[in-house]
């Protein structure tokens, strides 16, 4: 019965390729997926060291693989320990909860990171903690003489929660993957201390500001008491993250990770994927990069009134596109589609999946997946289905 099950469930998997793929032309659409960087596939080194991985228990912290990730990402990123864990949201939850005892302990934070708007709430829903949103400055950084009024107003007052944590993002995702600089992380971290205020870093995709920066990684977090990292982004593992800091607070994390449902047993055939894309993650980063800005400049160059790109914001492997004159989802659909029309005048079929990102805008996000060529493709592809619209 299983076999008949998954055998099914096999073809029902083919045959959504197969229309996924195919074009009316007949001639088989090449896909260019710029969603997200977290719809990498392992490669072959990857899907090998995971086969071949010494394995443990590591709720008893006897995974051989698992401890040496945690050592290598301590020393790259320049802290006393890290924990792995299966997702960078529960990094991030386990780190305001070390910080946050109290139940209402507030959190400053930018309204639109990741921490913020993408993880359902967790630090109120599990941790009781109260997060106040500052807005966001166009680089994803956060005007400093507000977050210091915010962070004093609750000293010494019995009616207002009292600050014991400031939360960054880096690189800041919402704003197009911009990369915070090292004088505003210190400047955060010397106001912070002046108050007795811990910083944590969501660092989901620290590896791309450390190469869009060109410093080590140990360089950005030395201005935090704690850092997540993210291995199922750019880095191209199929799930994973860690979370780092001093001896101290990593023990417990470790505590908070059992509580959350987070021990893992033979973790280590997931860590011999992370251990890939850390030592792959320059050269793979710095490609990721430099083919995005191929992208956004060719994209200006077709100079339509439709679609626009801030070259300047082009810092790292996303494109924040502005769309005029559609709904940015009617774009994505006409990306998406493939018509013999196109084969006649491009000599390609081609599918760029995308997300609308806002009412005027869409996203674009490179990854290991996406070739040289295949932004070439993509780039075709935009430039047809612009002069389809019109002038």
């Amino acid at each position: 019965m299983l076999r008949g099950l998954a055998r099914a469930a096999a073809q029902r998997h083919g045959a959504r390729w197969a229309r996924g793929s195919g074009s009316p032309a007949g001639v088989p659409a090449h896909v260019v997926d710029l969603r997200s960087d977290t719809v990498t596939q392992p490669g072959p080194a990857m899907r090998r060291a995971m086969a071949e991985a010494v394995v443990g228990d590591d709720d008893y912290g006897e995974d051989p693989t698992v401890r040496e990730l945690q050592e290598k990402a301590a020393e790259l990123l320049g802290v006393e320990r890290t924990l792995f864990v299966p997702t960078n949201t529960m990094a991030n939850l386990i780190s305001v909860m070390c910080y946050c005892r109290r139940r209402g302990s507030q959190l400053l934070l930018g309204q639109e990171c990741h921490l913020h708007v993408y993880e359902q709430g967790g630090v109120a829903q599990i941790a009781g903690v109260h997060s106040h949103p500052l807005p966001d400055l166009p680089h994803g950084t956060l005007d400093l003489d507000e977050l210091e009024r915010m962070v004093r107003r609750g000293f010494g007052s019995p009616y207002h929660p009292v600050c014991e944590l400031i939360c960054l993002e880096n690189t800041h995702n919402s704003s197009g993957d911009r990369v915070l600089s090292i004088n505003y992380l210190r400047q955060v971290r010397l106001l912070a201390q002046s108050y007795g205020v811990r910083v944590h870093l969501d660092g989901a995709r620290l590896m791309n500001a450390a190469v869009a920066l060109r410093v080590p990684p140990a360089r950005i977090v030395e201005h935090c008491d704690s850092v997540s990292l993210c291995f199922s982004k750019g880095l191209g593992a199929p799930v994973g993250a860690l979370v780092g800091g001093p001896k101290d607070f990593i023990k417990e994390a470790w505590r908070l990770r059992k509580a959350l449902g987070g021990g893992m047993r033979q973790a280590g055939v997931l860590a011999a994927a992370a251990l890939v894309g850390l030592g792959e993650a320059e050269e793979v980063l710095l490609r990721d990069h430099r083919n995005a800005q191929r992208f956004a400049k060719g994209l200006q160059e077709l100079a339509s009134p439709i679609c626009s790109v801030d070259l300047t914001a082009v810092e790292t492997n996303m494109v924040m596109v502005r769309v005029d004159g559609l709904p940015p989802e009617e774009l994505c659909r006409r990306l998406q589609a493939v018509s013999a029309d196109e084969v006649a005048q491009t000599g390609h079929a081609v599918r760029v999946l995308l997300f609308p990102w806002a009412e005027r805008s869409v996203r674009a996000v490179w990854h290991r997946d996406v070739s040289a060529q295949d932004t070439e493709l993509a780039l075709r592809k935009w430039g047809f289905v612009l002069r389809q619209l019109g002038p």
